[in-house]
């Protein structure tokens, strides 16, 4: 078959393929199991392989670019305005074949299995403090029915974990020591995984040449920059550090109608899980901002700007400032972020 691009929908057990050829004629239409997949694939010429952005997808990017094709993978929210009439799988290959053909559609880079290990560890850490943060919520809500109360913060419920110990205290009977000592065991054993991940994600940084880099930004540690450097491997896929920014759901929201253009809160595309960790970032570079040691436009917009918006712009800062030192190669130029915008 002289099939030019294929359009592959992706599932656990069985995919669609939708191939045409270089005049657009379609030459294949067909399910595949995935047993058949690796020997399907190979027994074609090299040709363009679109899929969309989904699970188990940088899998099979690197396997089917191994038989030496061409895979690009496409945002699935792009593919949709492809998609004619109901949606079914056939329907899904088809719009993903047209999609990757168009010149202006663009593409995510195919992460690394040391990349993708990276983001593990951090989807795994995430994971584990949610798990620690109900831990504690319920250990609170539960001992609040007693009388029984600490101070707000994960640190302080050592607190009350400490209370479950003393054999002195009687204010809680028997039958819900048994309760809230298994939570306590639980919570327990998640603070060292959550220990145990952490290490591991800042072992990974500590290897990587680009990450250790990212951490010399104020605002952006270990963490921050081993989750930039595993996500966003490839700088170039973004003209601008304006770009970048977008990406990330940190530029306003735009409603432009007749030539006027209205400009709303930011826009919250993209990764919400590094844009969350930016903000975090920028918050904790506002809390050392004081008069004389921090930059006149920081502390500038500090007197005009509330608080919060004020670290969505330091956020967006810093994102312009990782893609110029990712795109160019560069460490950080200390006082960069304290620059006039």
């Amino acid at each position: 078959m002289k099939v030019s691009t294929i359009g592959l929908d992706l599932a656990k057990h069985v995919f669609q393929v939708h191939g045409v050829d270089a005049s657009g004629a379609v030459v294949v239409r067909r399910r595949v199991r995935r047993s058949e997949m690796l020997r399907f694939f190979g027994r074609l010429e090299r040709c363009l392989i679109g899929m969309e952005a989904c699970a188990t997808a940088h899998h099979w990017a690197r396997e089917l670019r191994a038989f030496g094709h061409e895979v690009r993978l496409i945002p699935p929210q792009y593919v949709k305005a492809y998609v004619k009439r109901n949606k079914n799988d056939a329907a899904d290959a088809e719009a993903i074949c047209e999609a990757v053909r168009r010149p202006s559609m663009r593409f995510v880079p195919v992460k690394s299995v040391e990349q993708q290990a990276a983001l593990m560890l951090h989807r795994s850490r995430e994971l584990l403090i949610r798990q620690r943060t109900m831990l504690i919520n319920a250990l609170r809500g539960h001992m609040a029915e007693y009388g029984i109360i600490a101070a707000q913060g994960p640190g302080n419920a050592a607190q009350l974990v400490a209370l479950l110990a003393d054999p002195a205290d009687d204010r809680l009977p028997v039958t819900a020591l048994a309760a809230l000592r298994a939570l306590a065991r639980q919570l327990k054993m998640a603070e060292e995984q959550i220990a145990a991940v952490h290490g591991a994600i800042v072992a990974w940084h500590q290897a990587s040449d680009a990450s250790r880099r990212l951490a010399g930004v104020p605002g952006i540690g270990p963490v921050i920059a081993s989750a930039i450097v595993a996500t966003a491997p490839d700088p170039s896929a973004f003209a601008s550090g304006r770009h970048f920014a977008a990406w990330l759901g940190l530029v306003p929201k735009q409603n432009a109608t007749g030539g006027r253009q209205s400009l709303g809160r930011i826009s919250k595309r993209g990764d919400s899980y590094l844009r969350r960790l930016l903000i975090n970032g920028a918050h904790s570079v506002l809390r050392w901002a004081k008069k004389g040691k921090s930059s006149p436009w920081l502390i500038g917009l500090l007197e005009r700007r509330p608080r919060s918006v004020v670290a969505i712009a330091l956020a967006n800062k810093m994102a312009r400032i990782v893609w110029a030192m990712l795109s160019r190669g560069e460490d950080y130029r200390s006082g960069a972020i304290t620059s006039a915008a």
